[in-house]
């Protein structure tokens, strides 16, 4: 059975920053308390993951790794991105890191973000999907129709 959300991460082979970030959803996703969750990586040097990047439509590709949740919506069968429920909030802990239009993260560079995202802002992510109000969420996107759209066009 499908979970009720997955988190959408967004890196790169070779990015130790992404690898760091996997790890520590990895380990977040491995604890009980968030087993409504599973992890779908795309790899944005890859056709399939760059046609995900794109229809995400709210990271800026010069801030990954960066990850955004997805919740099932149970009619379509399909993942939506969950929208920001105060876009533009850059409050702590997850400061000038945090999507601005759907739940997420992305990599602030700035020395005040220092590159990092860490554990607590991951979990305060994840805590705030779990929260949220769902009334409408209408940005639709299919994981598996985007792979499949990808092999078409991978000659």
């Amino acid at each position: 059975m499908a979970k009720p959300f997955q988190v959408w991460v967004f890196g790169k082979k070779g990015c130790d920053k992404c690898a760091v970030l996997n790890q520590r959803l990895d380990k977040l996703l491995a604890d009980e308390r968030w087993s409504a969750f599973e992890k779908t990586y795309w790899d944005v040097e890859t056709q399939e993951g760059i046609v995900a990047f794109c229809e995400a439509e709210c990271v800026n590709p010069q801030r990954i790794p960066a990850f955004l949740v997805a919740r099932l919506n149970e009619t379509s069968g399909v993942y939506e991105p969950v929208p920001a429920p105060c876009p533009g909030n850059s409050e702590p802990p997850n400061g000038h890191a945090r999507l601005y239009s759907c739940l997420g993260m992305q990599t602030d560079y700035s020395r005040a973000g220092g590159g990092v995202i860490t554990p607590k802002m991951i979990a305060a992510i994840l805590q705030e999907a779990v929260s949220a109000n769902f009334p409408d969420i209408h940005h639709g996107r299919d994981v598996h129709a985007t792979k499949q759209w990808a092999k078409t066009f991978s000659g």
